[in-house]
């Protein structure tokens, strides 16, 4: 049996606070290994990236998701007794209420009411200097996903909402006053869901047929009985928040335009192209840097031995950099995705595997829809100039974002 390589820090929760995004793949390069063991929270942890790695995460069979998740994570950007922690039948059955809610139509409504939203702003934009793209995407998003997941938003109220599920994505990295913030927007973001499942319930709330809300708060179990109100609540809060979390990879996709200018040609009007274009930045730029699960039952890997209980994070930053898999891995070159299908266990932005019965974003087709309908805009709805600001991205910073939030001036209506 092969000896795993080990960190030597006693517990490494500060050094991977601190590398932030190239915590694990800056010791597997120091290993010459893409798998180590660690102490993170105390608790021992093996670390793993790259393909092999990720169709081992992966197996069902050999990994469960429940209690796998730091309490943390669950208490800020996931909650409690969501699908991200089920595993067996009651996942199966959780994951195929959510992907019921992503049909075809169902995305193409969201679309539309991001590019109206989107088009609808941009004469607000053209009298306003600077706006920060990040701040308004927020804003934005917040209001087509509830109108869109059928969840009411009095205009009063938006910019309260985005704070609050904004907060609960920064929040699990965080220490002192920011990841204290996530605790309590969880605590309000759940109270205010829940609130509405249950007015949907006792029909005093009217809910578009099909909705989110509806297919939700009517849920029945393989029991036959409703979710908790709770339960319900972090299930459409894991359909808003991951939606509205999408304006740091749309801020990405800007960001690629402005470093690599000739893409803004080759985009316009050419759906291949933008199609390369988004899946580059979803690969490129830093969005969820882990996924954890433990070990369900011990086995023996490539001659590692995963003792039974062993908590095991999945480098999703580090796989998407892979040099095996990505040849120069740090150039942004959207045609490496030419005539390319994407391996659901390669590009991992947002999970790997499949979406029915794994455990990848249910929200993932969403996320490519929005992002290419955002280039689409950035490219022909508008225009606009990116002033000198400070738009490097700083990996140890998760989740990660340009300082400046990218700030655009001049924004105009295109001809």
């Amino acid at each position: 049996m092969a000896t795993m390589p080990a960190d030597r820090s006693p517990d490494s929760t500060l050094a991977f606070l601190r590398a932030g995004y190239r915590f694990i793949g800056e010791r597997c390069d120091r290993y010459g290994s893409d798998l180590f063991q660690t102490r993170i929270l105390l608790a021992r942890t093996i670390c793993l990236r790259g393909r092999p790695a990720a169709v081992l995460f992966y197996d069902n069979e050999r990994f469960q998701r429940r209690e796998a998740m730091p309490l943390r994570v669950q208490r800020t950007l996931t909650g409690r007794g969501g699908v991200q922690g089920l595993d067996g039948p009651e996942h199966r059955d959780r994951k195929a209420m959510l992907m019921s809610i992503m049909t075809p139509t169902a995305i193409r409504r969201l679309g539309q009411l991001f590019d109206d939203e989107w088009q609808a702003r941009i004469p607000a934009w053209e009298g306003t200097t600077p706006v920060t793209l990040y701040d308004e995407l927020g804003r934005l998003l917040t209001r087509v996903v509830c109108a869109w997941a059928g969840v009411p938003l009095p205009a009063s109220q938006v910019d309260r909402r985005s704070v609050e599920l904004h907060a609960m994505i920064e929040g699990p990295a965080m220490v002192g006053p920011r990841h204290w913030r996530g605790l309590l927007a969880r605590r309000r973001a759940e109270r205010w869901i829940a609130d509405i499942i249950e007015r949907a319930r006792v029909g005093t709330l009217s809910v578009p047929a099909g909705s989110a809300l509806d297919v939700i708060a009517e849920h029945r179990d393989a029991r036959g009985a409703l979710l908790p109100r709770r339960i319900a609540a972090v299930e459409l809060l894991n359909v808003l928040r991951p939606t509205v979390a999408l304006d740091r990879f749309i801020v990405f996709a800007a960001l690629a335009l402005h470093d690599h200018p000739g893409w803004r040609q080759r985009v316009r009007g050419d759906d291949e192209a933008t199609e390369q274009f988004v899946q580059e930045v979803r690969r490129y730029y830093p969005f969820f840097p882990t996924a954890a699960a433990r070990v369900r039952r011990s086995f023996d890997w490539e001659g590692h031995h995963f003792p039974r209980g062993r908590r095991v994070l999945l480098d999703l930053y580090g796989t998407n950099h892979h040099p095996t898999l990505w040849p120069e891995p740090e150039l942004f070159r959207p045609e490496r995705f030419a005539g390319r299908p994407v391996d659901p266990f390669a590009l991992i932005p947002q999970g790997g595997g499949g979406h029915w019965t794994g455990h990848r974003c249910a929200g993932e087709w969403i996320t490519i829809d929005l992002m290419k309908r955002a280039v689409t805009n950035l490219t022909r709805a508008m225009r606009y100039e990116v002033p000198p600001q400070d738009l490097a991205l700083d990996l140890r910073r998760m989740p990660a974002l340009p300082p400046s939030g990218l700030t655009l001036t001049n924004v105009r209506r295109a001809a």
